[in-house]
């Protein structure tokens, strides 16, 4: 096995009018984090208001630099990785290579420590360039290719987080929603149509902090260690988990509010570390008025919130002195 290590990459994210070459998206996990490392159920969706892509010309802007001397570390990692797993996945090194020390960069608007998948949008793209008998997404993806590439993801990511499990960079290539039944068991999905006018709304709330996904990975799985905390995440977290992705793909609304709050006390109550501090009060005031209820985006510890709402006016007011995003509407 390839020894994974945690590093805090910053990707570099310069300013950018147009793109070249394939774009990969961000993601956002709807349904389903640090439950799906349990079996639960998960929905992650494509999210194309950010996206990044892999870039040649000769930027010479801080972004560009920082996210070049990151790629390089990156490229080290993708050697050992083929080295000690040429069964899993190979890579054109000497091109990659090449183009890296001729300051390719991956120029990105996606931010990072959001939650919303800026390095698996680079793990896809790099896949995507150079992996060698690569899955494309023409191909027809049956449930053994998903999780080949699924696999390999999570290997290609683990640089990023130290752990991973593949879905970010799986969104980001397929550019599809994903439905996770179980570890084993993935689909590539449809989502009921949105409606423009719909008052109801899922939204990202900006917590204006970095998070960093590897310290909250190490807290969970400590917290797996005690049983009463296991207990907890099986009869109530990932039951409210599974019936909410049911209902958002089904498009029971009423149903879907119902257990999103039962979630969100279920967060607010038993992952309190991965919540803000100062966040914590507006998440109880969403229970409490029911004008909108909130949920980890991600491993939180900052970066996006996500919000669910009935009645988006409602929530914009009750959440006015923050910046909302509306991600999808009902």
């Amino acid at each position: 096995m390839v020894s994974t290590f945690v590093m805090k990459l910053d990707l570099g994210q310069p300013k950018f009018k147009k793109m070249k070459g394939p774009l990969f998206y961000s993601k956002i996990l709807l349904f389903g984090e640090y439950g799906i490392i349990q079996d639960s159920k998960g929905l992650s969706i494509p999210y194309n208001f950010y996206n990044g892509a892999l870039k040649t010309d000769k930027n010479s802007s801080e972004g560009a630099k920082k996210s070049n001397e990151n790629l390089k570390r990156f490229v080290t990692y993708l050697e050992s990785l083929q080295t000690e797993q040429p069964d899993l996945v190979t890579f054109d090194i000497l091109t990659l290579k090449n183009n890296v020390d001729n300051g390719m960069y991956f120029d990105s608007s996606i931010p990072q420590g959001y939650g919303v998948g800026s390095s698996g949008a680079l793990v896809a793209a790099i896949y995507d360039k150079y992996a060698q008998n690569k899955i494309t997404v023409l191909e027809n993806l049956t449930r053994e290719k998903l999780l080949t590439l699924k696999s390999v993801f999570s290997q290609m990511e683990s640089f990023f987080h130290g752990k991973s499990s593949g879905l970010d960079p799986l969104n980001s290539y397929l550019s599809i929603p994903i439905l996770i039944n179980s570890k084993d068991n993935i689909e590539a999905t449809g989502i009921p149509t949105q409606s423009v006018n719909g008052k109801g709304a899922v939204f990202l709330l900006d917590s204006g902090i970095i998070g960093e996904t590897a310290p909250m990975v190490n807290i969970f799985m400590e917290n797996l260690k005690d049983k009463g905390f296991r207990t907890m995440l099986k009869s109530q977290f990932i039951k409210y988990t599974d019936a909410c992705v049911e209902n958002f793909l089904g498009g029971d609304v009423q149903s879907l509010f119902q257990n999103t709050k039962k979630l969100s006390k279920v967060v607010l109550n038993n992952f309190k570390p991965m919540i803000p501090e100062q966040f914590h009060g507006i998440w109880q005031k969403g229970i409490d008025t029911n004008d909108y209820y909130l949920k980890l985006c991600g491993s939180g510890g900052g970066g996006y919130i996500l919000g669910f709402t009935e009645d988006l006016e409602k929530a914009k007011a009750s959440l006015k002195d923050y910046k909302l995003e509306v991600v999808y509407q009902f």
